[in-house]
């Protein structure tokens, strides 16, 4: 256990409700987010509930538990380490490493002396085989970057328009709290995180052969951030390129960069129809630093980023993301939790008629009451147009929505 754990209120929140019930508590998300370090947390914060209890901890990264290589050695490693008479909660980080994983975890719900929790990096291993054998038995708990919020104090900073721009250059990796925020140091070791991804949670864990097909397709989802997509139009592009892959490989190799959490797919959302879109996506990074440190960071990319940066705070605050369509117009996101909705447009500035127009005026033609806010880098905040709301991006990031 590390001596300082700061606390990710908003997830430790999540998981308290389920602790001691008989449900596997699933942390899902991209490597290096933290996962490892909110479970460390709820062991922590359960050994000074209960002095009794008995918790044990298996690290996949590590190499002392590199012999627990299936379900077998897991339920031996397990029963082998069991206490008598005690709760037994069980910690597994990187749980997809382990083969068939999803066999022992169904015994151990067997017995109430266990309380199960994981973590694991890649949705395709974890969806089919919890959904396969664990339905009904097992909550999954998604973990992102930090927020603008927790970016702050990690790196104990003041809310300031330097610190906004370091959120967005260098993004919400936790371990960079142990660095210096300087380009080179912070983007030699995020480039390691990106191939570690590339390696460990892609090339590892799919039918992946062209490599360089498919970080020249990461390259060009960085330089494309929040444009409409099909995978028809990525293979126009591609063979304009003198590079020829067929949309079907296109479609799989997003899904495993998906699947590594390294990308998020957003799909589109017909306002009027309600109906969701086949065709036309986009795609925003899970961590804004890994992205410039594959592509680079550029000013002219600022708008680009501004619209991730609010995607991924919507996603923070637990709301299912889409594009939206009205008519010819589009709305950058369309949120939606439990039964409420809100719809957002993002821009560099507000410095133009025309963007104004065009931004208040999209939102505008929705006729409907739910809340409508335009997020800038204006930094005057609270100003309405036909009861749209402007929110100044560093204060919308430090909103609980």
């Amino acid at each position: 256990m590390e001596d300082e754990l700061i606390a990710r209120n908003r997830y430790q929140n999540k998981i308290r409700p389920f602790v001691d019930k008989q449900l596997i508590k699933v942390l899902t998300g991209q490597r290096r987010v933290g996962k490892s370090y909110i479970l460390k947390q709820i062991a922590a914060e359960i050994a000074e509930k209960d002095p009794d209890a008995h918790i044990l901890y298996i690290n996949k990264e590590d190499m002392k538990f590199d012999h627990i290589k299936n379900a077998s050695d897991l339920h031996d490693y397990v029963l082998s380490h069991t206490q008598k008479n005690v709760k037994n909660y069980v910690f597994i980080d990187e749980i997809q490493e382990i083969k068939e994983f999803e066999k022992a975890m169904r015994s151990f719900l067997l017995d109430p002396e266990y309380d199960l929790y994981c973590t694991g990096s890649n949705a395709a291993v974890l969806s089919g085989e919890l959904a396969t054998f664990l339905s009904g038995r097992y909550v999954e708990i998604p973990i992102y970057s930090l927020s603008y919020a927790e970016f702050l104090t990690f790196h104990k900073l003041e809310n300031t328009n330097e610190s906004l721009m370091k959120y967005i250059k260098y993004g919400g990796l936790p371990y960079l709290k142990h660095l210096e925020l300087e380009d080179e140091i912070v983007y030699d070791y995020l480039k390691g995180v990106y191939n570690t991804v590339i390696y460990r949670d892609v090339f590892m864990r799919s039918e992946v052969r062209n490599t360089v097909f498919l970080e020249n397709l990461v390259l060009f989802l960085a330089d494309n951030i929040g444009q409409l997509f099909s995978a028809k139009k990525i293979s126009d592009y591609l063979k304009s390129q003198r590079t020829s892959i067929v949309p079907s490989q296109i479609i799989t190799y997003i899904s495993h960069l998906a699947n590594a959490y390294l990308i998020h797919k957003v799909k589109r959302t017909d306002i009027v129809g309600k109906k969701i879109f086949e065709i036309g996506e986009k795609f925003y990074f899970e961590d804004l630093g890994l992205r410039n440190a594959i592509v680079g960071y550029r000013q002219e990319d600022i708008g680009k980023l501004i619209e991730n940066v609010v995607h991924n705070h919507l996603l923070y605050n637990n709301y299912d993301v889409k594009v939206g369509q009205l008519g010819q117009n589009e709305i950058d996101f369309v949120a939606k939790k439990k039964n409420e909705t809100i719809y957002v447009q993002t821009c560099y500035l507000l410095s133009e008629q025309t963007t104004i127009d065009r931004e208040f005026g999209n939102l505008e033609k929705i006729k409907d009451n739910y809340p409508k806010i335009v997020v800038s880098m204006d930094e005057f905040s609270g100003n309405t147009r036909e009861g749209i709301r402007h929110i100044y991006l560093r204060d919308f990031l430090l909103m609980e929505l």
